[in-house]
């Protein structure tokens, strides 16, 4: 694709109220021109339909909002630029290491170390894991125990219950040799049944107060990767810091996390983490998104602070550093053209969130 427009020339376009907010970028193009021929086909449209459920109608995002972080909210670390973590304050890179693949092995322990250390000396400080993830904390935690300052350090709970969410928590901590997490989220929240177990007096979401309380976590969080309303309701009834949710190319053809959602969680000035950026590979195929610049770049030009994305080896840690140190955002007509590339197999794009 050919750049229509400069990063700096963009930043002051939308810093000054010019630009238009990317949040639901799609729809507010096709509302603006009026043109139908931008929406999909009837037969796409039952396509859809059948596959599930149709794509909610929700107003797009606020225009005047930025598609990016602020300007003072932007910086480089070692090369890699870091955002503001929402309400945190926490300056964090905005390609985040993820905890599965490789560092999930345990067999792979001391590659994964080394991973994690080339990871840190590139300046990715964001570092997601998960109990469920194999390995991983006990992978990340060998080179914790060396450089844990260096790190901006997450951690989930799949479990919805208060006792049964500290013992998760205790053990994690032992795993990732530290004594504290940056963030300990809800993992995976899908159904209102989850969300009404955690939030209840004897629910896991008491637990995650009682351990900011004392210190042993700053910030909490919800992750998920289905169900948008679900992580909407969530986040309008709970006051949380950070969201973690499923954002890439696909993600407009069914079940989006970039509309009501991500204008929420933008209003509430929450620390917004994108993942499955890359669909575990689905996103790339020929004659449609081939290089990880324009999967991480799609994701990063909305109002996320961070992309969390897992690796196996050395040379993809290498190409994702180089994206993100070499990300540019992309203008509205360059969004919408990622798109199109994608839709012959959006639900590739999407499989996670009918399959998972």
């Amino acid at each position: 694709m050919k750049r229509g427009i400069t990063r700096r020339k963009f930043l002051q376009m939308t810093l000054t109220g010019a630009g238009l907010g990317l949040l639901g970028c799609s729809r507010l193009l096709r509302e603006e021109k009026g043109e139908e021929s931008l929406t999909s086909s009837r037969e796409e449209k039952k396509a859809r339909e059948s596959y599930e459920k149709p794509e909610p109608e929700v107003e797009p995002g606020p225009k005047e909002r930025d598609p990016v972080a602020e300007k003072e909210k932007f910086e480089e670390k070692e090369g890699i630029p870091r955002r503001i973590l929402g309400k945190t304050g926490d300056k964090v890179s905005i390609l985040g290491l993820g905890g599965a693949f490789t560092l999930s092995r345990e067999d792979k322990k001391q590659e994964a170390e080394e991973l994690v250390n080339h990871a840190l000396d590139l300046g990715i400080n964001y570092i997601d894991t998960a109990p469920t993830y194999g390995n991983s904390e006990s992978n990340l935690g060998g080179v914790m125990a060396h450089r844990r300052k260096e790190a901006f350090l997450a951690s989930k709970t799949l479990d919805r219950t208060g006792e049964g969410t500290r013992r998760l928590f205790e053990r994690s901590l032992e795993r990732l040799q530290t004594d504290y997490l940056d963030l300990y989220q809800l993992h995976g929240v899908h159904s209102r049944a989850e969300w009404e177990q955690a939030l209840a007096p004897s629910g896991a979401l008491r637990v995650l107060e009682e351990l900011r309380r004392e210190g042993v976590v700053k910030n909490i969080g919800i992750t998920g990767h289905k169900e948008p309303q679900i992580l909407l309701r969530a986040i309008e009834e709970y006051d949380f810091d950070c969201l973690l949710m499923s954002l890439n190319a696909g993600d407009r053809y069914y079940q989006p996390f970039q509309e009501e959602l991500l204008r929420k969680a933008r209003e509430k000035d929450m620390g917004i983490i994108a993942m499955k950026v890359a669909a575990y590979g689905r996103i790339f195929q020929g004659g449609g998104i081939t290089s990880m610049e324009q999967a991480l770049g799609y994701v990063l030009t909305f109002p996320v602070t961070t992309a969390v994305v897992g690796i196996s080896n050395m040379e993809e840690l290498e190409e994702n550093a180089r994206a993100a140190r070499e990300f540019e955002p992309y203008s509205l007509g360059e969004i919408e053209e990622l798109e199109k590339l994608v839709e012959p197999y959006w639900k590739e794009a999407n499989f996670f969130k009918k399959e998972w």
